[in-house]
């Protein structure tokens, strides 16, 4: 697995929207380009790509704000410590 999951999530985010350049620390929900849609596409794509299951306690949106805090949920729901979470 990644040593960093920010660079996938990256990638799939800016498939949608090339539009942005985003940083690390950056809201996408304030940038008002995700809707809720998106936000379960990247709950599905989470889950997939690191091959873990969003516990219901952890679909918050403030998990899924930035690069950062999705590393984190990462980190957190895949018992990783190599994963780096900022």
């Amino acid at each position: 697995m990644s040593d960093d999951a920010r660079t996938p999530i990256r990638a799939f985010i800016s498939a949608k929207f090339p539009q942005i350049s985003l940083k690390d620390d950056e809201d996408i929900f304030a940038l008002g380009f995700v809707n809720s849609l998106f936000a379960m596409e990247l709950v599905m794509f989470v889950e997939k790509t690191f091959g873990v299951r969003v516990p219901n306690e952890e679909l918050r949106i403030d998990n899924f704000r930035t690069l950062d805090s999705m590393a984190a949920l990462v980190a957190r729901v895949s018992g990783d410590a190599r994963i780096s979470a900022g």
